[in-house]
This record gives C-alpha cells, structure tokens and sequence, in this order.
C-alpha cells in the first residue's frame, strides 16, 4: 500500500501491489503497447484500490509527447463560441484528447500563453474564429504540431480548415428576403477582414446586388444597434436587413422595436445561438453545426497526426434555415 505520507499514488505503489515490475503498470496504461491479459488485470485491479492516475505531465516529460490539444479563442462571451466549445472538448475526450484552453483577448497575455502551450508538448492546435492573427500558427507547423482551423482561413502548410457554408447561408436568407419581395435591403456585418463575414456577405450580393453594407469595428450586440441606427438615418425606407451575427442581429432587432416607424423591417441573423430562440427575439437565422465542426477538427487532427505532410485539407460543413418570426 502507499505509505501515509504521500499524496498522490505512483506507478511503483501499484506495481508492488499488482506484483508485477514498474514497466508493466507503464504498459498497461500506454494504448497499443503489449502486455498479457492476466497482467493487465492485477494492474488494473491495483490501481482500482489505490486510487492511481497515470501522471500525464511526467509521461509528457519522459517520452516528448503527449495527449493535450490547445484550444485558442477570443470572445468568450460570445454566445457562439461558447457553444463550439462543448462539443470540442466533447469529442477530443471521446478521442483520449485534453482540450487546454487559451483566451485571446488579452493582447499583452497572448504571446505568452501560446507559447506556454509548447511547454506542454502539445500535440495538436484547434484556433477558432476570433482568436489571434494566423501568424502565430506558423511555430507549431515549424514543429509539426498540426493546427486545426474552425470558421478560420489560412493557406498554411500543415493546417486544415473546418468552415460553415457560409454561402450556402447566405442564399437561404437571400431567398427569403426574395419571397417577401424585400427589394431595399442592407447587410451588416463584423470587420471586412472577419473570413466568414466576407463569406457572407459576397454570397448574399451575388443574389441582391444593389444591398447596401455596413462593417462595424466590432462586433456584438451594441455594434448591431449602433449599425441599425446609422443606416436607417441615411435609408429610412429599407425593407430587410441581413447581419452575419445573431449578436448583430439582436441589437439591430431592439433599434427597431424602440423605434416604431421601422417595427416592419424584417431582420435576419446567422449562428442560431441559444438567445434565438428566446420569446422577445423568434429571430430567423442560419444555424451552424457546431457538433459536425467540431466532429471534422478531430478528426482532421487524427488523420494529420498520422501524416503529418498531407496537403491541407477544407471541409464546409452545411447550414441549416432556422425560419422564425423576424423574417
């Protein structure tokens, strides 16, 4: 047994234990390597009763690898990618992967972190939209660590992208828009720069090419009403306006109920974040499939762990009309 003195139980405990030699508790713990099944029994049923947890960090220093994935993000307050989030860490555990999370909203705290993710051997790099400029991905491809982007684009060697149909979205709403007969329309959208807003927005002027645009600094549910509020001063007759957000969406939604000379004004958004749906809102919109993107990120990152040289792969994952009461 372990003596009273120590706090965590090591592979040594459980293998005087079990009776059997330190490297068989390694082996049995290791996926893929050899060890007979009547041996892997007693080292399981040991460390059962002892309570033991291989040290990952420890095997990490030992062998130059390990099963941490980091997982780069800005805005968490951003009701979107917090919903990416769960199915992320979701399928990375089903895969034996651990997400660790880096916040990059802190421009001073950023450079650190990221590099903070090398100290754990990482073995992978999901970066999601939002996050950092794509240049700092470059020093995990320089040490092959494979770098998944979601909603993201980049022609980096050694990265994959996992992207919405944005297009595809844009169309539904376009097509919406088009029933009704709208024919004075408008898009508001986040910074030109921003990948999936541009994707939008070009897909939705293919079919409407007299729409009028807006690109805020920012984005967000105040970027959405300022927005609304600039636009309807200078085009008081619009009859619809698209915005790439629900976030958007929702402040341009509470400008026009404030103002009731525009209540008639259809309103569409994209993401069907859970605020959606609620009551005060009923806001049509284009739903992501967060769980299929994050299903495609593992997987791409498996198939990349294999080989590493592969070209670069994009997979767009389709959109579903989510058609509620705003248009």
């Amino acid at each position: 047994m372990a003596s009273e003195n120590k706090s965590w139980v090591t592979a040594a405990d459980v293998a005087r234990l079990a009776g059997v030699s330190r490297s068989a508790v390694s082996r049995t713990f290791t996926p893929g390597a050899s060890v007979s099944e009547p041996t892997r029994q007693k080292v399981m049923a040991a460390a059962s009763e002892l309570g033991y947890q291989v040290n990952i960090i420890a095997r990490t220093m030992i062998t130059g690898n390990s099963n941490f994935v980091g997982i780069i993000t800005a805005g968490f307050d951003n009701p979107f990618r917090s919903k990416l989030l769960a199915p992320l860490v979701h399928h990375l555990a089903l895969q034996g992967f651990i997400p660790l999370l880096m916040n990059a909203d802190d421009p001073q705290q950023l450079e650190p972190s990221l590099r903070q993710l090398l100290s754990y051997h990482v073995t992978g790099v999901i970066i999601t939209s939002g996050a950092p400029p794509l240049s700092l991905a470059k020093e995990y491809l320089a040490k092959k660590i494979p770098v998944m982007l979601i909603n993201r684009h980049a022609e980096l060697p050694g990265a994959d992208r996992i992207c919405s149909d944005n297009a595809q979205g844009a169309k539904l709403i376009a097509a919406i828009f088009s029933e009704q007969d709208l024919q004075r329309l408008a898009f508001i959208g986040e910074e030109a720069e921003n990948f999936s807003t541009w994707q939008r927005w070009q897909a939705f002027r293919e079919q409407a090419p007299q729409t009028i645009a807006l690109f805020c600094p920012r984005g967000g549910y105040q970027a959405g009403w300022d927005a609304a509020a600039k636009l309807l001063a200078d085009y008081p007759d619009l009859q619809g306006i698209f915005c790439a957000t629900d976030m958007l969406a929702m402040g341009t939604l509470d400008y026009l109920r404030q103002h009731p000379a525009f209540s008639a004004i259809k309103v569409a958004g994209f993401d069907d974040i859970p605020q959606a749906a609620f009551a005060a809102y009923q806001l049509t919109t284009i739903q992501q499939d967060t769980d299929k993107l994050a299903q495609l990120a593992v997987h791409s990152l498996l198939e990349r762990l294999k080989n590493f040289a592969q070209p670069s792969q994009q997979k767009s994952v389709p959109v579903t009309l989510i058609r509620r009461y705003s248009a």
